[in-house]
């Protein structure tokens, strides 16, 4: 669990999360370390899994599903015309619990996950 991620710089988010990556691979987390998050992201991407459906963590209201980045062919449209190209895509399934999170804000939260991979400067402004 990552705390005060809203307040963290992308660098510190990540050194943060390697160390407790490390931790957790050498089954040396403390139980405060992994219990008592509000949200979930689940990568099994790094794995070669194109897309899944994460089952989430109760009490938190939802989690994010991580699939792999691979090359697409994708339908574009140039000068009026359908053009296809091969793209590099990933994946991305939010499950949530619809007491909480209902599905319109459920889709507004995936489209700014969207936004932010596809203008990466603006996780970091």
């Amino acid at each position: 669990v990552v705390r005060g991620a809203d307040s963290k710089s992308l660098g510190a988010l990540a050194k943060e999360v390697r160390e407790l990556a490390a931790r957790g691979r050498d089954k040396k987390l403390k139980p405060e370390e992994y219990t008592g998050g509000t949200f979930s992201l689940t990568n099994l991407g790094m794995y070669g899994i194109r897309e899944f459906f994460a089952i989430i963590n109760p009490p938190e209201p939802g989690i994010l599903a991580v699939g792999r980045v691979e090359k697409r062919p994708v339908v574009v449209e140039k000068d009026g015309k359908d053009e296809l190209r091969i793209e590099r895509r990933m994946t991305l399934t939010l499950s949530c619990d619809h007491r909480v999170i209902d599905g319109a804000l459920g889709a507004r939260l995936l489209a700014e996950v969207v936004r932010g991979l596809e203008h990466p400067m603006l996780l970091v402004l």
